[in-house]
């Protein structure tokens, strides 16, 4: 799965855009030296997402929306379109 496709799911999941997400984790106080541990836990107990998914909100609360080319332009199911993550909503992504 793609990290964009986390992402999405997330979405489908909980109906909160990653935008979304880091504005909410803003507010608790989380943000780029913010540690993962406790942002997972607040992810898990509050929106009941496992850890692969967490993982990827923690990526984009404490680093931004800008990934690793290694995955960028492969056939691997791991491949991404872009190196930068589209955080507003996969209705509007235009990388789909």
């Amino acid at each position: 799965m793609s990290f964009q496709a986390y992402l999405d799911n997330i979405e489908t999941k909980t109906g909160l855009t990653p935008r979304q997400f880091i504005e909410l984790a803003n507010e608790r106080g989380f943000d780029a030296t913010t540690k993962a541990t406790p942002i997972v836990a607040w992810l898990k107990e509050d929106y009941g997402l496992g850890q692969g998914h967490a993982m990827a909100l923690v990526h984009v609360i404490t680093k931004g929306p800008q990934i690793s080319t290694k995955h960028v332009g492969t056939d691997g199911v791991h491949r991404d379109a872009t190196d930068t993550l589209w955080l507003d909503g996969k209705a509007t992504n235009p990388n789909p």
